[in-house]
């Protein structure tokens, strides 16, 4: 009989099965219908408390006839990449607006959120150059980060999270080597949804000699002046390098940018990997992102009733002695004790009509679960009081608070 050594570890992983059984599985749940603050998930209506859909325009009228006007003038793919056949105008007007609203001379898409970290960081980075990152960075940058060092035999040195000493320390193991130094931080951290010292990581970058890029993902449309991300909530627009984003999240659509200096952006166009060996972005997806923007710079006013419902919700959890993690943006995260309660609160939840997201390691620190809350500037006030009244029934009945 033929071995499968590399399927053991596929045979042996038994964890999801566990909970399946115990009734508690709670990923993979389809969608049949959204309206943005309210859901359709296995015939029933649900309040979504787990979106990333932080601005609710998914579902925006505009949004939805940009990208069907879009399919019907360029139909469903561009069929090639950015570098060969899969340029359209939507592409380049997308880049253009993009990099002014961040302030940048110039934008690049490409196909996925994900994409933009693995295809940024990469191919900037040589033999003799240093990566320092924050330990609790995305898992783009992670991954982009491993792609540096596999390839090119980068250097990665990670610092403690959001620990301005430690990161400081990195820098002075390599200040007196010759590589690049190059610090790379989420704009706001996509698990416990709190924001990096940025005023002091710039001061170290120039202290260094260090360039800098903000993952902005969980951060535009979130933060900053008119939802311009993290470098705007601090005024320091012109001090950081390279911002990265995806569409996923604020812009209602399906891919990413990084914006910078003409130059660089330039020079990425035809060295990155994740660029020119990808397919496009979407004739649809760009102008759903287009549409999305376009209703952003317009309403500024979306992202302070996005960031007062959240401050709502995380009051009250607060006040009836949830243990909520320190934030100020969309994401809302409860420390639980252990995954076990952290699924048989998430069954609570949606039993009562309420979707949240429940995390367990590795994507939540060893040893607890946190619930993820993320918030819409769509929701309105009858639908956090649901949610605050079902966390509230379903926590006394098991004695989390």
């Amino acid at each position: 009989m033929q071995s499968k050594k590399l399927f053991e570890k596929c045979y042996s992983f038994t964890r999801a099965d566990e909970v399946k059984k115990a009734g508690i599985y709670p990923y993979f749940n389809p969608i049949e219908d959204s309206e943005g603050p309210e859901v359709h998930m296995n015939g029933k209506k649900v309040v979504m408390a787990g979106s990333n859909n932080y601005l609710g325009l998914t579902s925006h009228p505009k949004v939805k006839e940009a990208a069907i006007a879009a399919i019907n003038k360029y139909g469903t793919s561009c069929s090639g990449s950015r570098y060969l056949t899969g340029t359209i105008d939507l592409h380049n007007e997308l880049e253009t607006k993009l990099a002014k609203f961040v302030g940048k001379e110039a934008a690049l898409l490409f196909s996925t959120g994900y994409q933009a970290g693995q295809g940024v960081i990469a191919p900037l980075m040589g033999r003799h150059d240093y990566i320092i990152s924050d330990r609790d960075n995305h898992a783009s940058i992670q991954t982009s980060n491993m792609l540096a060092k596999g390839t090119f035999g980068t250097e990665i040195l990670r610092y403690h999270h959001n620990d301005m000493e430690d990161l400081e320390k990195r820098l002075i193991q390599v200040k007196d080597k010759d590589g690049a130094k190059f610090i790379v931080t989420d704009g706001v951290f996509s698990t416990f949804g709190d924001i990096p010292d940025l005023p002091k990581i710039v001061e170290l970058a120039k202290k260094y000699g260090a360039q800098t890029l903000v993952d902005d993902a969980h951060a535009f449309g979130v933060i900053g002046k008119g939802g311009r991300g993290t470098a705007s909530e601090f005024g320091l627009d012109n001090d950081v390098d390279l911002i990265i984003c995806t569409f996923s999240k604020t812009l209602a659509s399906l891919g990413g940018f990084v914006a910078g200096e003409e130059r660089v952006i330039n020079y990425l166009k035809h060295h990155s990997p994740a660029l020119i060996f990808s397919a496009s972005p979407t004739p649809a997806s760009v102008a759903a992102a287009l549409a999305a923007l376009d209703i952003l710079i317009e309403h500024p006013e979306l992202v302070k009733q996005l960031n007062d419902n959240a401050d709502y919700v995380r009051q009250g959890l607060i006040s009836m002695g949830y243990n909520v993690y320190p934030s100020r943006t969309a994401i809302v995260s409860i420390i639980i004790d252990n995954d076990n309660k952290g699924f048989e609160l998430w069954k609570g939840l949606y039993d009562a009509g309420v979707f949240v997201n429940v995390f367990v390691p590795p994507a939540a620190p060893p040893g607890i679960a946190m619930m993820r809350n993320s918030f819409m500037a769509s929701h309105r006030k009858e639908h956090l009081d649901v949610i605050l009244d079902k966390y509230h029934e379903i926590g006394k009945r098991l004695e989390i608070i």
